[in-house]
């Protein structure tokens, strides 16, 4: 009879020795404290300990979950805002649509895709990242 070592018998896969947390790091906070961090990570969508963790580890700064209506307001201004970028090509190829100068059109454009990004959080800074 031959004898199996490590036969396994399934469940979940080991995980890797490196990859297992088991390290605890204890912080003191107050009532107020404990209570803004989790604010904070409900409002990212983590957990305390994810939050802490990201954090720490992470140079990028958090975002904030975006509203369910910021988003159904983002889809509506994507919608006007390409709308308007029709109305623009027309007029910079000579079209006449409107009684309104171009330099309007492009400013109201401008306008509207800056409050597209606000509505998701994203600054004007970041653009350019």
């Amino acid at each position: 009879m031959q004898e199996h070592k490590n036969k396994r018998t399934g469940g979940r896969p080991r995980a890797d020795q490196d990859k297992i947390r088991k390290r605890t790091i204890g912080v003191r906070v107050n009532a107020a404290e404990l209570n803004e961090l989790r604010i904070k990570a409900n409002s990212v969508g983590l957990s305390l300990a994810q939050l802490l963790r990201k954090i720490a580890l992470s140079k990028a700064p958090l975002r904030p979950l975006v509203p369910e209506i910021n988003r159904v307001a983002y889809a509506e201004l994507a919608k006007l805002a390409g709308n308007l970028n029709q109305l623009v090509r027309a007029a910079n190829e000579g079209r006449t649509i409107l009684p309104m100068p171009i330099m309007e059109f492009q400013k109201i454009q401008a306008t509207v895709n800056l409050l597209r990004l606000a509505l998701i959080g994203v600054s004007r800074d970041c653009q350019n990242d």
